[in-house]
Formats: C-alpha cells, structure tokens, sequence
C-alpha cells in the first residue's frame, strides 16, 4: 500500500496549498459569480478532457443549485469509446484545433452579465482559448481554474500568443504539479497517480460554497438538489421539481 499512501499524501499536499494561497481569488471568483446568479444569469462552465469533471460534478448535483450552465461538447471529453469512434486519438487533436472553440460559441446565447467559467490544467490548448476569447468579446468575465503557477513559461498553441490564463478576469491556482502524474512507479518511466481532478473538485466546492454563502446572507433563494435518496421532511422531490422547474425557465430566457 505504499503507492497508495503516497498518492494520498501528494492529493493532501494539493488540498493543503489550495487552502494557504487560493482563498482570496476563491472569493474573487465567489462575489463576481453571485452578482451573476442574484441577476438569474448564468455561470458558464467549459473544459475538455478531464477537465469536464468538475464541470458535471458541480451542476446537476445534489447539493449544487441553478445558476451554472454546463457546456461540455462530447468529443472533447474523455467519456468516449477509447479508440475507434469520438476516441482519445481524435480528441487530443481536436483540442488543439484553432477555431473550434469560436465555432461551439455559436450554439448558444450569451449577455454580459454572464460569466465563463473554464478549467484548464496547462492553459495551452486552443479550444479553451478560443472560448475565453469569445466571452470577452461578448462583455463577459472569463475565471479559469487550472495549475497557473506550474504552468508559468509553456508556450501557448494559440496564435494569439496567449494562454488561457492571460486571459482571466480572475484565475484560481489548482497547485496541482503541471506533469499531473504524482506517483513514481518502478520499472516505469512515467508516473502513475494524476491530482488534477480532485484539485479541480477541491476549488469548485469552495467555490460554490462561498457562492451560496454570499446569497444567502444576501436572501436571495437558492433552488438547491435535495438528497432524494435519504428521507428528510418529505418534499425532497418537490424542491428538485422545484429546482428543475427553475433551470428550464431561465435557460429558456424567460
């Protein structure tokens, strides 16, 4: 069990330094996302690859609320077949592809008083770049999460000679290690063990914590996912109802 303990004590270390150097840009981040909600705006979240998981981690989720719009396109995830069709050979090609993020901005609609909200581990990759290009063009705030200080000096794929991180209105550091990979393995040149994820999931529960702490001592209402697996007053499936009811009325602009 000696790898295991030892990729528990790098996922500590993450959590650790999260906790000593992110909370003011956590709490930055938490003020501007508020504003957003309490005007019933959205939060738009966008990442690929891995970075996909906090996105569905935070919204729809018991314990989240409205207010997030998760934008994920399926062949920039990871959830795919592997090889053959959406695979991973096509996805880390796609990534990289200059344009493409201009192209998924298209299929929504958008207003200044949104946010985007994207996670990217490097910083490197186009589409996400292409996407925080577009949302500051659109009058929005762009708040990236990813490893921004590990990152510091990669070079950009995007023409604009920018990161994604030069892009932010306000950036949160992961201090997740920019190899990801923690754990070193015998009779293996690469590393085993990523801290990436939970880094990710870490800052996004502060996150929206802090949100819903805002609003809450600002008394604006919440529309949160009740547990409706764990009996409580008995109108747990009514406030998901509820919940459900709300996110459909204002996606539909309402």
């Amino acid at each position: 069990m000696k790898l295991a303990m030892q990729w528990l004590e790098n996922a500590r270390d993450v959590m650790t330094r999260i906790e000593e150097t992110q909370e003011e840009n956590i709490t930055k981040a938490a003020l501007l996302m508020a504003d957003t909600i309490q005007a019933e705006r959205w939060v738009h979240t966008f990442g690929c690859g891995h970075a996909t998981l906090p996105i569905e981690e935070m919204y729809p989720r018991i314990g989240g609320f409205v207010g997030f719009h998760p934008m994920i396109e399926l062949p920039l995830t990871f959830f795919t077949r592997i090889t053959g069709e959406m695979g991973v050979h096509q996805f880390v090609f796609l990534e990289r592809v200059e344009g493409y993020g201009r192209e998924i901005m298209k299929g929504y609609d958008f207003d200044k008083r949104d946010i985007m909200w994207l996670f990217s581990h490097s910083g490197i990759n186009n589409v996400n770049i292409d996407i925080a290009i577009e949302a500051r063009k659109r009058g929005m705030k762009v708040i990236v999460y990813g490893s921004a200080a590990a990152a510091k000096g990669k070079k950009t794929r995007h023409s604009s000679g920018k990161t994604i991180f030069d892009l932010a209105d306000v950036v949160v550091d992961t201090c997740a290690p920019i190899e990801d990979a923690s754990v070193p393995l015998m009779n293996h040149p690469d590393k085993i063990g990523p801290v990436s994820t939970m880094a990710f999931v870490t800052c996004v529960w502060m996150t929206i914590t802090t949100v819903a702490e805002i609003l809450a001592e600002r008394g604006v209402k919440l529309f949160i996912h009740p547990s409706h697996n764990v009996a409580g007053d008995g109108k747990e499936r009514e406030r998901l109802d509820e919940a459900l009811a709300e996110y459909k009325r204002r996606i539909a602009g309402v």
